[in-house]
């Protein structure tokens, strides 16, 4: 009687045979991904062996592994810098108004696309949506200087039939957020509203059936349906979300900005670039660069921990 479990379990096959034989089952797949895995490998993981340089004298030409060590010396720099503060601010400003007016705008734009009953329409809409994401960011702002011009643009000449003041848009300060906040909503709300979509097409038609009979309207079964069953998945893109908050795009920062409106528009990212392309400050760069990822890691932390001790969900 007692040798029929050690019977049993000598049947069972191992979990290196059980790995073997999910690998051949899924071997198309696999090699579907295998030169994704391979891009992130090369260029993502690979290249965080150069970490190290931030707490090193790095000496160009005699690779990363030269150089004295100077411990926390290129971070305390960094925090010491007159520019510290106002890059701090800028990036989080920049990013937080991305985050509070263009996070809800995906949300709100798909629970309208979901009401529309004709399918045709909501096609089309949908469509006209996505279109602006495949405008470069080359493109985008080569438009916006087009729109924004102070000669000949068509805000300034809008305004100038109507007998006000035109503004120099790029040489003002004051404007450079809400140009880059506004026309980032405008390129990304179409297709970050895909998820969303695809989200309420997975509740269950029944549930708004119910809530007919019961005779709820539109806007209760939005608030009282549609909004609690994707709420999961509000949840974890807005913990992604704020796990880039120090992160703002170079490319957009880059081909907007000029020394006038540096006060408002200079951001880590573009810094580092300075820092490390133009000053040839590769250590310093570097340490930046890292500051940068761990705080980062250290807001989607703390939004993680934060949003299981609210509603009970999380990324991990």
């Amino acid at each position: 009687m007692t040798s029929m479990p050690s019977k049993q379990m000598g049947n069972q096959p191992s979990k290196r045979a059980q790995f073997f034989k999910l690998v051949k089952r899924d071997r198309y797949l696999l090699l579907m991904l295998l030169p994704i895995a391979i891009y992130y490998i090369i260029f993502h993981y690979l290249p965080m062996t150069g970490i190290i340089i931030a707490f090193k004298n790095f000496v160009p030409g005699r690779g990363i592994y030269y150089g004295e060590w100077v411990g926390l010396k290129w971070f305390r720099q960094f925090m010491s810098s007159p520019y510290f503060f106002r890059l701090i601010r800028n990036t989080v400003l920049i990013s937080g108004y991305s985050i509070l007016f263009g996070f809800p705008v995906p949300i709100l734009f798909a629970v309208c696309v979901c009401e529309v009953s004709n399918m045709r329409n909501r096609r089309i809409l949908q469509t006209a949506s996505y279109l602006p994401h495949f405008i470069s960011t080359v493109v985008l702002v080569g438009m916006l200087r087009s729109f924004f011009a102070v000669d000949n643009g068509i805000v300034n000449v809008v305004r100038s039939a109507m007998g006000l003041e035109q503004i120099p848009f790029f040489q003002d300060p004051k404007y450079f957020r809400s140009l880059y906040v506004g026309s980032g909503i405008w390129q990304s709300f179409g297709w970050n509203s895909i998820i969303y979509i695809a989200a309420i097409a997975g509740i269950d038609p029944e549930l708004y059936e119910a809530a007919e009979i019961d005779g709820i309207t539109r806007a209760g079964k939005v608030r009282y349906i549609t909004i609690p069953m994707i709420q999961s998945t509000i949840i974890l893109l807005f913990i992604m979300r704020l796990g880039s908050l120090m992160n703002v795009g170079f490319e957009k920062v880059f081909l907007m900005y000029n020394t006038a409106v540096y006060e408002t528009a200079d951001v880590i990212s573009t810094y580092v670039y300075r820092k490390g392309i133009n000053d040839s400050e590769y250590s310093f760069a570097t340490a930046v660069g890292l500051f940068n990822s761990v705080v980062n890691f250290m807001f989607v932390f703390a939004s993680n921990q934060l949003s299981r001790r609210i509603t009970g969900a999380g990324l991990w």
